[in-house]
């Protein structure tokens, strides 16, 4: 299909809650692919539409097997415990903050054909599914960490803990 532009921080798409899906077509699939390709092309594990200007709620997320999870319309229904790590962000370039999120979340979402499912994980998967819900919400994951790093000082860091 084609892969799209990521707005960034600035944009105010970023900043606005997104509307629900509502009609399960080709003009969603059609999203879906292009959010597949432009994830592919960034390296990311996560894309949420309005990361590429379209205000529904729809996110891509890559697990710990490498395999893509299609959420239309996610909740999340259940967390557990807490974890703290460090997240970046395609949509803040260059930047990454500590931020403490869930270790175990379970979401509820509709498949790209309506149906409603229940996915979990933890870890990594976990934190990406924060990250990306968030963005639906029009929040960044910048708005929860205390400070922001640059790779230079992220470097510089890891280097003083050695």
């Amino acid at each position: 299909m084609a892969i799209r532009k990521i707005v960034t921080q600035g944009d105010p798409v970023l900043n606005k809650p997104c509307h629900p899906v509502t009609q399960f077509d080709q003009k969603l699939w059609d999203l879906l692919e292009d959010m597949h390709d432009t994830l592919a092309q960034s390296n990311g594990v996560g894309l949420a539409a309005p990361q590429i200007g379209i205000l529904r709620r729809v996110v891509l997320v890559i697990n710990g097997e490498d395999e893509v999870i299609e959420l239309i319309n996610p909740t999340i229904i259940h967390t557990a415990g807490e974890q703290e790590g460090l997240e970046g962000c395609l949509s803040v370039p260059g930047k990454w903050g500590i931020v403490k999120r869930p270790m175990r979340v379970r979401v509820r979402a509709q498949d790209r054909n309506g149906t409603w499912f229940e996915v979990e994980d933890e870890d990594l998967t976990a934190r990406c599914f924060c990250h990306e819900l968030d963005h639906l919400d029009g929040h960044l994951f910048s708005e929860l960490a205390d400070q922001l790093y640059t790779a230079e000082e992220l470097d510089a860091m890891m280097e003083e803990e050695e």
